[in-house]
C-alpha cells in the first residue's frame, strides 16, 4: 500500500475505500482514529500520508496534477470550524483546532513536502501565521497563496487558503527558489491571487461584481437552468469555464433572498425520505476542490523541475 488515509467519520471513511477500490484515488488504507491517537510509527512504510481526508479531494488533486502514487507527500486540511465566520470561532481554544496534532506527527516523520489549506478568513490568516512559524522552525520552507474556487470555473466561490511546505538540506542556508519572492508565489501564486493570469478574485478588482455570500461572481449569471453561465471572466480567459467538465450541467436554485445559485448538476434540496442526504452533505461541505489544489500542486512541481 502506498498512502495512508485519515478519517474520523465513518460515512466518508467508507466513501474513501468505495473510491480505493474502484482506482480513483491511490491505494491504501483508512485509519478512522482520531488524529490525536494516530503515532509517528505508525505512519512507517506509507508513502502518502493524507489527514482530515474527507473523500480524498488530496490525492484526486495530485493525480491530477501528474504527481504520481509513489511519490513521498503528506497532505491535510485541518478543521476549518474554529476559524470560519460561519462557526463560533473559538479558535486556538476550540477542541477541532488540530493544527498541534498534526504538526505534531510532522515533526517526527519530517516527510519531505507537505500541502495543506485552510478557510480564507481573518482568523484563518492568523492561523496560516502560527503553521508558518511552526513548519520554519522545524527546518521548512513555506509558501502560501489564497484561491477561490471560481477561479478554476466552478459556479461557487469557496475562498481557501492554500500551503505547502517543503523541507530543507540545510535549515537557516538554503532556501529554495520558489521561497524567495521569484520562485513558487511570483511565477504563479500571486499572480493567480491578483487575477493576472485568470484565476478570478473573488474580493476585489476584476469584471462585474464580486460577493462572498453566493451572489455574482465575476460577471452577470444565468437566471435559468440551460443558459450560460458568465461566472469568472478572469477564469475564462485562462481556459476555465463554468460551463466546461463536471460544471457543464450546472443546475440553478431560486433562493429566498431572491438570488440564484448554481449546484452541481445531479444535486437536489434537502429533503425528508431521502437515505444518506446528511451524510453525503456534510462529505461535501468538508471537501477540498481537487481542481483548485491541483494548480497548487503543479505551480510547485514546476519549481522541481
Amino acid at each position: 500500500m502506498t498512502a495512508y488515509y485519515n478519517e474520523i467519520e465513518p460515512y466518508a471513511a467508507q466513501w474513501l475505500r468505495n473510491l480505493i477500490k474502484a482506482g480513483h484515488i491511490a491505494d491504501g488504507e483508512v485509519d478512522t482514529r482520531s488524529i490525536v491517537d494516530v503515532r509517528p510509527a505508525d505512519l512507517a512504510g506509507f508513502t502518502q500520508c493524507h489527514f482530515f481526508s474527507g473523500i480524498g479531494g488530496w490525492s484526486h488533486a495530485l493525480r491530477l496534477a501528474g504527481w504520481p502514487d509513489d511519490r513521498p507527500i503528506w497532505t491535510g486540511s485541518c478543521p476549518c470550524q474554529p476559524f470560519s465566520a460561519a462557526g463560533q470561532r473559538g479558535g486556538v481554544d476550540d477542541a477541532r483546532h488540530l493544527w498541534p496534532d498534526f504538526f505534531r506527527l510532522i515533526g517526527e516523520r519530517r516527510p519531505p513536502v507537505v500541502f495543506g489549506e485552510q478557510v480564507a478568513s481573518k482568523d484563518g490568516l492568523g492561523w496560516l501565521d502560527l503553521v508558518h512559524a511552526d513548519m520554519e522552525g522545524a527546518g521548512y520552507a513555506l509558501g502560501a497563496v489564497d484561491l477561490c474556487a471560481a477561479g478554476v470555473g466552478t459556479p461557487h466561490i469557496r475562498q481557501r487558503l492554500w500551503f505547502v511546505g517543503e523541507r530543507l538540506a540545510h535549515p537557516g542556508h538554503e532556501r529554495h527558489e520558489w521561497d524567495s519572492g521569484t520562485g513558487w508565489e511570483a511565477q504563479r501564486g500571486v499572480e493567480y491571487a491578483s487575477g493576472a493570469v485568470g484565476l478570478a478574485d473573488a474580493v476585489r478588482g476584476g469584471h462585474g461584481e464580486h460577493q462572498r455570500d453566493g451572489g455574482t461572481v465575476g460577471g452577470p449569471a444565468s437566471n435559468r437552468k440551460g443558459e450560460k453561465s458568465e461566472l469568472g471572466w478572469a477564469a475564462q480567459e485562462a481556459g476555465y469555464r463554468s460551463e466546461n467538465g463536471v460544471w457543464a450541467d450546472a443546475d440553478w436554485l431560486y433562493f429566498r433572498d431572491g438570488k440564484w445559485r448554481a449546484v452541481e448538476p445531479g444535486t437536489f434540496p434537502l429533503a425528508y425520505g431521502i437515505p444518506n442526504r446528511v451524510g453525503r452533505l456534510r462529505a461535501y461541505g468538508n471537501a477540498i476542490v481537487p481542481q483548485v489544489a491541483a494548480e497548487v500542486i503543479k505551480a510547485f512541481m514546476e519549481t522541481q523541475s
